[in-house]
């Protein structure tokens, strides 16, 4: 069964990134290396700021959009 997860990276500039994956070590790695989406390309380097686990993919896409449509203010929240 896979893992499915939604995290948050904090950029070099301090926005924030909300993305999905199966495989968060190699997605965090991705954007640090300047292959993962165009928004981090220019804000490397990334950090990890928050994950959270889910067992299906709808799931974690849903959290993902719901995360997205967040303040700043609530995703400090979030991640604190």
């Amino acid at each position: 069964m896979t893992d499915h997860w939604v995290y948050v990276v904090e950029c070099s500039d301090g926005t924030f990134y909300t993305g999905y994956t199966t495989d968060v070590t190699r997605r965090v790695a991705e954007h640090d290396a300047g292959n993962g989406a165009k928004y981090t390309r220019g804000r490397t380097p990334v950090t990890l700021r928050y994950t959270e686990r889910f067992d299906s993919k709808s799931d974690a896409m849903s959290r993902e959009y719901r995360i997205k449509q967040f303040s700043r203010k609530q995703k400090e929240r979030l991640i604190e």
